[in-house]
């Protein structure tokens, strides 16, 4: 290790001011691959902690900040080391900036800039292989931002010769990176697969996409018919082998669209929409643009599974179905507000709003189907859901909440206190020690040179341990929550009682409670048991807890219904003490069984149909009526023709069949049909419901003396 500088060879713009403070090494490269193959320049960087001991920095005030390294300069984001090196100037914590080029610091203009003017406001130095910089020296100053310009044209240089060379190339059509689906490289060029059943799995894309229409139904009958996608694996352990995948949506649309399966070469069809792009995430902005608007453009060049004319008919096909389905699928207003944050627990992707009609709201997890043609995950009525979650909601903004909320608040900040106390003792301490130090120089003889400089090298010690402390005090000011002020959590109690009226008051939006459950909630996860009324539900909640909850929810069928079996036992007790249906529906409202679906009590008619679809079939007692020669009772006459009753019940109400029913309450449907009658019926019955309409002489009932249709 090289000795330390004296003060006379220092240089002249490294004060004692700067040494007190940090020597921060930036340390970066700009992509993984330099990482693992240009380990020599990283050591280079890591040396320059050298030159900071050289000038003068002791060896535990000299920092290495290496967390940007795999990371681009030519932005600020996903660089925290860069992020946490502006915070350490910003609180006078550096005096001394070293890499190996200012190039290594930032590429971009305005961070360069940030960087610059915030060491020009805190004193804090630049240092490369070229020299030491000052930003308030005029000649320093103008020469770092020379080294930015620099920098940038720099970068502007490399990516201008790497555009121009892949220009060249694509111009001549030699330019590919992965061989689409169905095509394998062929020396500079492409060539189809020579797997005969490759080529036939893509033939058939086409051809069944021109003969459904759409990428839906082609989708969905590839996976009807277990057809899977042929794929080249670009891994590097496994290039070029082929693999059976799970046919998905993305996958056809890039194959309808790409033009080289009409024998076209494009490159340059996918743009970057500064607009539209997210910093951080370079593969985000990019849009298609027509293959005649892109860079490059050869009709005839590659070899073609399809003609120009068949691609050009599938592109306005898909344009039509883009539009049809955007002018089907428009915004529409509508009651739910917790649409976005409503998340599949099966496969965890967002569950979509749907409308049945005005009264109804459903969420429904459609991705699968969608994307793989499997079917849908699960799906849920919206209005139980909200209704559970707005309880929870309403219940964290009681003023009981919020009084427990505002409680822990206190005693937060109770132990900030406490905490900061403790810091300040240890400062109290640290300056103390600092001060006797001091006293024990100044007090020791000018000609006891050797006691001195002991003395001034420990007094520099304590010195530096005080600005050590000043420092990490400072970060955990900055680090620790802003406690509320009395004022605070007086509006904050007062807005209490008032959230719950304001909330189901007929004025508010759902807008409005969209916004309040989104600065409360992250997500809300639904998992639903298809065989049992049960919903699990996971709430998020912003401030990072979780709670669940469980959910009853309206099913479709009673064989879902939790208490099925204890209400078939129920009314098999009740019929066999001699009970009418009429009276059996009663008891059984009065004793809490309630059917599926939106219907809140049990009438006569719903008791006799879920006794006969749980294939329990016989006479009701104290039926007084007696059944005529081939008559039936309507329960009975459905089972016989193996419909539902509602649609017998329809075809009574269409006069296609001969009914009666007696007068009084509770009368039963009794239905006459002799085996002629039973034939045309089930003749009627095999017919498609869309077609009957020309069925006319099946709806037509036989004529009897003495009995007519109702």
């Amino acid at each position: 290790m090289n000795a330390p500088e004296s003060p006379l060879t220092r240089p002249a713009k490294i004060h004692r001011e700067h040494l007190d403070r940090w020597a921060v090494v930036y340390v970066r490269q700009s992509s993984p691959q330099q990482v693992l193959k240009h380990t020599e320049s990283a050591q280079v960087q890591a040396n320059l902690r050298q030159q900071a001991l050289v000038w003068g920095w002791p060896e535990d005030r000299i920092r290495v900040i290496d967390q940007d390294q795999g990371r681009t300069a030519t932005t600020m984001a996903g660089r925290d080391g860069f992020r946490d090196l502006l915070a350490e100037i910003s609180l006078d914590h550096v005096g001394l900036i070293l890499g190996l080029q200012m190039s290594r610091l930032s590429r971009e203009d305005e961070a360069w800039c940030r960087l610059v003017k915030l060491c020009g406001v805190y004193d804090t130095l630049l240092a490369d292989l070229d020299g030491l910089y000052h930003p308030l020296d005029p000649n320093d100053h103008l020469l770092l931002g020379l080294k930015g310009l620099m920098s940038q044209a720099e970068l502007h240089q490399i990516q201008q010769r790497m555009h121009a060379g892949r220009l060249s190339k694509a111009r001549r059509g030699k330019l590919f990176n992965h061989p689409p689906l169905g095509y394998v490289r062929d020396g500079a060029g492409l060539a189809i697969d020579p797997d005969q059943e490759v080529q036939h799995v893509v033939r058939t894309l086409f051809t069944e996409f021109e003969r459904r229409g759409s990428v839906t139904g082609l989708l969905k009958w590839l996976v009807a018919s277990g057809i899977r996608l042929p794929i080249r694996s670009q891994r590097r352990e496994e290039r070029g082998q082929l693999q059976w995948r799970e046919p998905n949506r993305r996958t056809l649309l890039n194959v309808l669209k790409h033009p080289v399966y009409a024998g076209a070469y494009v490159w340059g069809r996918r743009v970057v929409d500064p607009k539209q792009q997210i910093p951080g995430r370079p593969n985000t902005g990019r849009k298609f643009v027509e293959p005649e608007a892109s860079a490059v453009f050869l009709r005839d060049v590659c070899p073609a599974y399809i003609t120009w004319e068949q691609y050009e008919a599938n592109r306005r096909r898909l344009t039509e179905n883009r539009q049809r389905a955007e002018s089907l699928g428009s915004p529409r207003p509508g009651r739910s507000w917790l649409g976005g944050l409503v998340v599949c627990g099966q496969c965890g992707a967002r569950m979509v709003v749907s409308y049945p009609d005005q009264r109804q709201l459903r969420y429904s997890c459609v991705r699968q189907a969608v994307d793989y043609g499997q079917p849908a995950c699960q799906n849920l009525s919206g209005a139980c859901l909200e209704a559970l979650v707005a309880k929870q909601i309403l219940r964290a903004l009681e003023p009981a909440s919020l009084e427990l909320s505002l409680a822990a608040a206190a005693q937060c900040e109770q132990q900030r206190g406490e905490a900061d106390r403790g810091w300040q003792l240890r400062l109290q301490r640290a300056r103390e020690e600092a001060e006797r130090a001091e006293r024990q120089y100044q007090r020791v003889e000018p000609e006891n040179r050797m006691v001195a400089r002991s003395l001034e090298t420990q007094w520099e010690e304590r010195l530096r341990a005080l600005r050590t402390l000043e420092e990490q005090y400072t970060r955990f000011g900055r680090e620790e929550p802003r406690g509320l002020s009395p004022a605070d959590q007086e509006e904050i109690a007062a807005l209490s009682s008032d959230v719950p009226a304001l909330w189901h008051a007929e004025q508010t939006r759902s807008e409005e409670r969209q916004e309040i459950a989104r600065l409360l909630l992250r997500r809300v996860v639904v998992t639903v048991s298809s065989d049992s009324q049960r919903v699990a539900v996971r709430l998020h909640w912003a401030g990072g807890g979780e709670t669940s909850h469980t959910l009853i929810r309206p099913v479709q069928r009673y064989e879902q219904m939790e208490d099925y079996q204890q209400l078939m036992s129920r009314i098999e007790q009740l019929r066999a003490t001699g009970r009418s249906s009429t009276e059996i529906a009663a008891q059984l409202n009065a004793e809490g069984f309630r059917p599926p679906r939106r219907r809140q009590t049990f009438n006569a008619a719903g008791v006799r149909q879920l006794y006969s679809r749980a294939g329990r079939l016989g006479r009701w007692p104290k039926q007084e009526l007696v059944l005529g020669e081939k008559e039936w009772w309507l329960t009975d006459f459905a089972a016989e023709l193996s419909i539902c009753e509602a649609t017998l019940y329809t075809w009574i109400r269409k006069g296609w069949v001969h009914a009666r029913r007696p007068p009084g309450p509770g009368g039963r449907w009794i239905i006459w049909a002799d085996e002629e009658e039973l034939a045309r019926l089930r003749g009627l019955r095999d017919v498609p419901r869309a077609q009957r309409r020309n069925a006319k002489e099946l709806k037509k009932p036989k004529r009897v003396s003495g009995q007519k249709p109702r």
